[in-house]
């Protein structure tokens, strides 16, 4: 797994900087897809398996509201997934960007997932972007059937109900 840490309960545990680089190699997998094939506007997840990584697998965000997901993920892989995330072109001035978040909770089979604030710059071509959200990451799972609630909402009124339905299978 690329030397990130793993715990013995179901949250991944990531320092600060591992998750920042997770958030812009998340958002660089999510701007690869054509509108069509797209995880993140995809409301099924038909699409859930796009070009994933070899080393973790990526559960997509939505672009607000609500969706049900199913989809089938190899036991193997560790899971990242946002629950309230943007990104935006670099500026030189530095300043960083934000949603204010109100509330932002991860449940897996209704037991709490705990979520982290990352960040980290990342690039598409030549376009410095930054990477912004709150994160949730969970161990390798055992084979079997989970359902994974994700609920967020900023106090500018963005809100996400995400469920999935994840048929974890040995690879």
């Amino acid at each position: 797994m690329d030397g990130f840490g793993q715990s013995t309960d179901s949250n991944w545990k990531l320092t600060y900087d591992e998750g920042g680089v997770l958030a812009g190699r998340w958002w660089k997998w999510a701007m690869s897809a054509p509108a069509d094939r797209s995880p993140v506007s995809d409301t099924t997840g038909e699409h859930a398996d796009w070009k994933q990584p070899k080393d973790l697998f990526f559960l997509a965000g939505t672009y607000g509201g609500r969706v049900t997901r199913r989809c089938t993920v190899p036991s193997a892989l560790p899971l990242f997934f946002p629950v309230i995330n943007m990104q935006y072109v670099a500026r030189y001035e530095g300043r960083f960007e934000r949603m204010t978040v109100a509330k932002a909770t991860a449940a897996l089979n209704g037991v709490p997932i705990d979520l982290r604030e990352f960040a980290g710059p990342f690039r598409t071509g030549l376009t410095r972007r930054y990477a912004w959200g709150v994160w949730g990451a969970v161990a390798p799972l055992t084979p079997g059937e989970y359902v994974l609630e994700i609920k967020g909402r900023s106090t500018s009124g963005f809100w996400v109900d995400t469920t999935y339905h994840l048929d974890v299978r040995a690879a």
